[in-house]
């Protein structure tokens, strides 16, 4: 075990790596006793013996989650039935939540929808950039982007070959390649990998300047680090619902569409609760002159309900409190890291300056799939990325200072008795 620790001290509670002062776990433990978000870790359930540093893959279940959950399908569903569209506001959750989360990436009432995945809503934010971007066809984004965006682009181009198609390009060549044939261009604002955060209100500016609108993946940015999406002036966004704001596995996403676009063209996925007269019934298809037009289907009232559940736990408290212990914890992360594992063939990853690293900390290892697999022996819940990437969540809700002082205490033993070098542990499966 060890003994003691290296870490830095401000009024700020924010850690660099200057003016370093050693403390002991009991120090630490003092420290989350003091902490002002420290009766934020009651709101959820957290099974006993574990390390969970994985929230930015799957947050944990608020405790709220599973008596909301019980209310809607024994009361709402198995008593009052049909009338709780009504009765139970059913039909308004998805702009209800919408609102809600507007308010976490700072934008309007009625410019957020909650709804579909976060695949979907790509698909309905890419055709509605082309469409109001007349003249323009190519969807530029970064190579390495997550994958999914770069499929949603792929699967557009090639459904509409003649009239889409799409350019990658290296990250640091993004503003380079911002001309006048780029209809949209499309980013994540935190990067799944490595946490680096974009500068949003540059980029978007810089593409404004060019005639190309702007679309951001906010999936690991909400509820890890302030957006400020209006004042950044971003014409669409879109996030999942399961990473920071604890919504459960396969919660609906949502996307955000500037007041500006919303009545602009034709939504490709026209389904019926997009209409402007839902309930009309008519043959023909009239859009809705709002962000209701980018639903399609009947909403998930269940999983809309227990999303909201995540979400209203930010009403408890403020991002940049959030925001700052999080950077407090990820720094106390790599700090402690620098003095005990770095030479056993730890790369830092992620951005070492705090202001650019979003809500995760990552770092890459040769045998980084046999060490999070060991790691998870020892309950220890991080993830892998291929091909080397090890990375651990900063969920400041629920996680501690003194958790950070034990998962590095554990990834120091597994290395020392050589824990990640079993036979199983040598070839990574499809799903990890």
């Amino acid at each position: 075990m060890m003994q003691a620790i290296l870490v830095s001290t401000a009024v700020t509670q924010r850690m660099s790596n200057d003016a370093m002062t050693a403390f002991s776990r009991n120090d630490l433990e003092q420290r989350d006793q003091n902490d002002p978000l420290a009766d934020l870790r009651e709101e959820f359930y957290l099974p006993p013996d574990l390390l969970y540093l994985d929230g930015n893959s799957l947050g944990v279940m608020p405790h709220r989650t599973r008596q909301r959950a019980m209310d809607v399908i024994t009361q709402e569903w198995g008593t009052k039935l049909i009338h709780s569209w009504v009765d139970h506001d059913w039909l308004q959750a998805p702009v209800r939540v919408g609102d809600k989360i507007a308010a976490l990436i700072g934008v309007k009432p009625g410019e957020v929808i909650v709804a579909d995945s976060t695949s979907i809503n790509l698909f309905k934010v890419l055709v509605a950039a082309l469409q109001a971007n007349v003249g323009r066809q190519v969807i530029l984004s970064e190579a390495g982007n997550f994958p999914t965006d770069l499929y949603i682009m792929q699967g557009l181009s090639a459904f509409a070959a003649e009239k889409v198609s799409l350019k990658t390009v290296e990250p640091d060549q993004i503003t380079d390649h911002l001309s006048n044939d780029i209809a949209v261009l499309l980013l994540t604002q935190a990067h799944y990998k490595t946490g680096q955060i974009q500068d949003m209100k540059k980029i978007t500016r810089q593409a404004h300047e060019a005639g190309v609108l702007v679309v951001w993946d906010l999936s690991h940015s909400t509820g890890s680090i302030p957006v400020d999406v209006n004042k950044c002036d971003v014409d669409f966004a879109v996030g999942c619902g399961y990473k920071f704001l604890n919504g459960g596995p396969g919660a609906p996403a949502y996307l955000f569409v500037a007041a500006r676009h919303q009545t602009t063209g034709l939504p490709i996925l026209s389904g019926w609760i997009g209409h402007k007269d839902p309930f009309g019934f008519s043959d023909k298809y009239v859009p809705a002159a709002n962000i209701n037009r980018f639903q399609c289907g009947t909403p998930s009232v269940l999983a809309i309900s227990i999303l909201e559940c995540g979400v209203d736990l930010f009403g408890r408290t403020e991002i940049t409190k959030l925001r700052d212990k999080s950077i407090a914890l990820s720094s106390l992360f790599i700090d402690l890291m620098d003095q005990h594992c770095n030479h056993l063939g730890f790369e830092l990853v992620s951005p070492r300056k705090s202001a650019d690293r979003g809500g995760h900390v990552s770092y890459a290892h040769k045998h980084g799939y046999g060490i999070m697999q060991a790691l998870k022996q020892r309950g220890v819940i991080g993830d892998f990325r291929t091909p080397d990437i090890m990375r651990f969540g900063i969920t400041p809700m629920y996680l501690r200072y003194q958790d950070i002082f034990d998962v590095v205490d554990i990834i120091g033993d597994v290395m020392a008795g050589n824990e990640w070098n079993k036979a199983e542990y040598k070839v990574q499966p499809s799903w990890s």
